[in-house]
């Protein structure tokens, strides 16, 4: 696993990380990625999966509902809402690898609401890690690494890789939270 600790406490930059990463290894970032992040929920039921945790820090600016602005997420939401981030800078990165100038988002979000089950959550990150893997398969064998954008002057230039990467670390940022709400799912049921 990526140790996303030093980019968060800001002793190093994302594209630093980056920089120490290689292809041939963001197939496996992937696969360790995913089976923590199902190994996290393995003793779910489907319970736990809607259930609404206590969360005083719940904040989300981009909620479509204002109602939805600062209420906690539910194990679903947390995983469709992971997967689509990742599977976005997947699908970014091989743009990138190939020499396609960056052109915006290509972002697609399962309805979290449509998401209840624990059969529901494998399977969306299952079915995340079969996506993120194939855009592997669209880099060619010489990336065009040397092709970046910059979203904004404070941050760095991001190529393929440190695309890529931000959706693993974007993943990474809601392990504590998935731990969090599976405990107290756990305890809410007994």
């Amino acid at each position: 696993m990526l140790n996303f600790s030093p980019v968060r406490e800001k002793t190093i930059t994302i594209a630093q990380l980056a920089a120490t990463v290689k292809f041939a290894d963001l197939k496996p970032l992937t696969n360790e990625m995913i089976d923590l992040m199902l190994k996290l929920i393995k003793d779910c039921v489907d319970a736990d999966v809607v259930f609404a945790p206590n969360d005083p820090n719940a904040s989300d600016e981009y909620a479509e509902k204002d109602g939805d602005k600062n209420a906690a997420w539910t194990l679903g939401h947390v995983i469709v809402h992971t997967t689509a981030s990742a599977e976005e800078s997947a699908a970014m990165a091989s743009e990138l690898a190939r020499g396609v100038e960056h052109h915006g988002r290509s972002r697609s979000e399962v309805a979290w609401e449509s998401i209840t089950t624990i059969a529901q959550c494998r399977h969306r990150l299952e079915e995340s890690r079969r996506m993120r893997l194939a855009s592997l398969e669209l880099w060619p064998d010489q990336p065009h690494l040397d092709n970046t954008y910059q979203p904004n002057p404070t941050i760095e230039p991001i190529n393929a890789i440190n695309r890529f990467i931000r959706g693993l670390s974007h993943d990474d940022s809601h392990l504590k939270q998935i731990e969090e709400i599976v405990r107290q799912a756990r305890a809410a049921r007994g």
